[in-house]
């Protein structure tokens, strides 16, 4: 424990076990998106996106998450992000610190960072697909007459491409996030478009840069403790250290998630879940850190617009199905949750299962 904050020591239930993490098999879904990426339509291709459709809602419900190859992001642009992503994580803290944020524009870079209450280990760079976001300036999720607040993203100085890059790279996962959402929207039945609209464009997305430096209590800390995303689905890149785990349903074991080069992670968000009446669940997952490599990630977040209020879709419930969740404004219940990411509260910070219907 020696020169390490005891801010960053999970409780004992919590901490990771190495020895309990499935790393030898690949059990996550790997999901080939090529045909989608075609615009060419037949019959064949047709039949080929069933089958994905068929894929990937089977995925959304017995994982909650899944990894899809050939999914149209050129590989080049992947590059070109990784290595401005390591430029600007290899810059001197005080420089990172010039684009610091704060409770007041929660965009840019921290280091500082709680998940559950208790801190990650890792520093972090936030930016948002539309810029300014707007979202409310209030923090009390039942807040019924908020008023509004812009959020508008830091760029460092350095690298000089850091801006241009991560702009193309926005709107080159943007676009997959879509075509993820219509095939999931397909899977449960409804129209290809259905979800779409709650996307308008205030939606809430955003992309988070993450650095994990080595750990010496690998033992002790996470680089982010056990959660749940709070948005609809999430996209990520990873490079080949690995450390993001998953919680299987079905044991409860911690598994594993094994990098492929060029691949996305992606993960059904509580929106989904809430929208989906529980068909599909947002699945528990953490990132386990180690003593010798550094690791580093990219988590595009795709949320709604604040102005959607989350609740069960109309076309899953019925007398047999009631709804499973009271309706929540997305906006309210998001910038809740982001002040719960600066401090440490002597509260639980809100979750999806608070909006829960009592049985």
């Amino acid at each position: 424990m020696a020169g390490v904050d005891v801010a960053f020591v999970q409780p004992l239930e919590h901490r990771p076990k190495p020895s309990n993490a499935t790393e030898t098999e690949r059990e996550i879904p790997v999901i080939d998106l090529f045909q989608l990426t075609q615009n060419h339509q037949n019959s064949d291709s047709m039949d080929v996106q069933t089958e994905i459709v068929s894929k990937i809602g089977n995925a959304c419900r017995d994982w909650g998450f899944f990894q899809v190859i050939n999914h149209g992001v050129p590989s080049e642009l992947q590059q070109k992000v990784d290595a401005t992503v390591k430029k600007f994580f290899y810059l001197s803290p005080e420089e990172r610190r010039e684009v610091k944020r704060d409770e007041t524009n929660p965009l840019g870079y921290y280091d500082t960072e709680h998940t559950k209450n208790v801190r990650d280990w890792k520093e972090v760079f936030d930016f948002t697909v539309k810029d300014p976001m707007v979202l409310p300036a209030s923090c009390q999720v039942h807040d019924q007459n908020y008023e509004l607040h812009e959020l508008r993203n830091q760029w460092p100085n350095y690298p000089p491409e850091f801006r241009e890059v991560f702009e193309e790279y926005a709107n080159a996962v943007e676009k997959l996030s879509f075509r993820l959402l219509e095939i999931m929207a397909l899977s449960l039945g409804l129209p290809e478009k259905r979800l779409n609209g709650y996307f308008n464009d205030e939606h809430t997305s955003f992309i988070r840069f993450n650095h994990y430096p080595p750990c010496p209590v690998p033992h002790l800390a996470l680089g982010v403790g056990h959660h749940k995303d709070a948005g609809a689905l999430t996209v990520l890149a990873q490079d080949d250290v690995g450390g993001l785990e998953v919680k299987r349903k079905t044991d409860g074991e911690w598994i594993r998630i094994m990098p492929i080069p060029g691949s996305f992670i992606i993960n059904v968000g509580d929106i989904i879940q809430v929208w989906s009446n529980d068909e599909y669940e947002s699945a528990e997952h953490r990132v386990v850190v180690n003593s010798e490599r550094e690791r580093f990630s990219i988590p595009f977040f795709f949320n709604p617009s604040h102005t959607v209020m989350v609740k069960p879709l109309d076309e899953l419930i019925n007398d047999q199905n009631p709804a499973k969740y009271k309706e929540y404004n997305w906006g309210l219940f998001f910038k809740t949750r982001k002040i719960s990411d600066f401090k440490k509260l002597d509260v639980e910070n809100i979750q999806v299962h608070h909006f829960k219907e009592s049985d």
